[in-house]
């Protein structure tokens, strides 16, 4: 059986799989709970200064049938005395010593302020520290969460007034509400964070009640936007995990958030750079009893591939994702169509004609029954018809011969460079 166990930047965890900071981790009460189903580590939601929350917070966004599709929330930060927050760390800590506890921080940015929550919060037993620099709404409009985190000098300075004073591993929470996330995550890094984690929530207005219009969630009539997570985010967050993987000025470990609802999407983010996950929706939508097949189902991927550790399969596929221009433009691949499985619903046939290159044909056989038929030579291969196609099986993207060497689109640019410098030199 695999070994689950990580070390994450010094905070040594059961297993992979964290509670991101967030209502599921609001109290001793429910981190005790996490633990005993199976986490192996949470961060604790947000402390700081005390704020107040408004009612109601939370929406959500379904697609096609399936519930929370998205979520978005307009909550704060912890809204329990510190105090409190500590007494109850310092009780898990002592009850699960095994499992990783990091506290969430977000404090106004000022040297002062830093320096005393960290060491009041190093004082009851945490592993780690994650310095929200992410929180998008609320927060922000008070100069801190994302309103620190979209700004690189802010991110760099704060980091480095944590690190001054901080006796264990420091982790910086990104926004992704910013041009370029690596631009911030290499001011972590300058400032000496230990590691990164990412996303945060993305700015967002979950939707209008069309017969109200009110927003939604709305306070009293009025609304505000939120942050958006949950499935619906994955693609955003993995994108961001990889380019900061593949950024040789970002050499330190990555906790991956954002979407992350089985362990099929924790192997992806594993594969793309991350050493460790953290979980939030998913929780909040089926419970925290879900982490048992999350463990379950990545301990028998690794068995299934002969893979001892997390470790290896770490980063795996970072190599493989590139910029468009290294892409070679002289691979090709085609749809074909499995007459004997297709259902003749002709959405490929719709999609293909309507909205990309109309090389579907209807035909007929000698019997006079219709079937569709791609022209191959005018498939350019863009997976629509298999993308849109809703029986398994019936379209296949098949890889043809290359009839020419690989070229990339950088590779022909330096070429006609090349070409044209000598046409230049021939001239003079």
């Amino acid at each position: 059986m695999a070994d689950l166990r990580i070390n994450f930047a010094g905070i040594e965890s059961p297993n992979p799989f964290w509670l991101a900071s967030a209502p599921p981790t609001n109290s001793g009460y429910q981190v005790q709970r996490a633990f005993e189903a199976g986490w192996g580590g949470a961060v604790w939601k947000t402390l700081g200064d005390p704020i107040l929350n408004v009612s109601s917070r939370f929406a959500a966004v379904s697609f096609n049938g399936q519930k929370v599709a998205g979520f978005n929330n307009i909550e704060l930060i912890t809204d329990r005395p510190l105090e409190v927050n500590l007494k109850e760390i310092y009780e898990t800590k002592k009850k699960f010593p095994n499992h990783a506890i990091i506290a969430s921080l977000m404090v106004d940015p000022k040297q002062e302020k830093w320096h005393e929550i960290v060491k009041r919060v190093e004082d009851v037993g945490v592993d780690g520290l994650e310095l929200n620099f992410g929180c998008p709404h609320g927060m922000a409009e008070r100069g801190m969460g994302s309103a620190s985190g979209q700004v690189p000098e802010l991110v760099e300075k704060q980091t480095y007034w944590v690190k001054e004073v901080a006796q264990t591993p420091v982790i910086v929470k990104l926004t992704p509400n910013i041009t370029d996330i690596t631009v911030t995550a290499e001011a972590a890094v300058q400032g000496g964070a230990d590691a990164i984690s990412m996303i945060n929530t993305i700015n967002s207005l979950a939707g209008v009640d069309i017969d109200t219009w009110n927003t939604i969630p709305h306070v009293a009539g009025k609304g505000s936007h939120g942050g958006y997570c949950g499935p619906a985010v994955k693609p955003i967050a993995l994108n961001m995990v990889a380019e900061c993987a593949r950024n040789s000025r970002i050499n330190v470990p990555i906790s991956g958030i954002g979407g992350i609802s089985n362990w099929k999407d924790t192997v992806e983010y594993l594969l793309m750079g991350a050493s460790g996950v953290q979980v939030c929706t998913a929780a909040m939508h089926h419970g925290f009893r879900i982490v048992e097949d999350m463990i379950e189902g990545l301990s028998n991927y690794l068995d299934e591939k002969g893979i001892d550790t997390i470790d290896g399969i770490v980063g795996k596929s970072v190599p493989r994702y590139s910029d468009w221009g290294n892409l070679d433009l002289n691979y090709k691949i085609v749809a074909r169509i499995n007459t004997d499985v297709c259902i003749n619903c002709n959405k490929c046939h719709i999609a293909c004609e309507d909205t990309s290159h109309q090389c579907i044909d209807m035909l007929k056989d000698e019997n006079g029954k219709g079937y569709l038929k791609v022209d191959e030579d005018n498939c350019v291969g863009c997976n629509l018809c298999s993308i849109v196609c809703p029986v398994d099986g019936a379209i296949d993207m098949v890889e043809l011969p290359n009839e020419q060497p690989p070229m990339t689109w950088n590779e022909r640019q330096a070429v006609i460079g090349s070409i044209q410098s000598s046409k230049v030199d021939v001239g003079k």
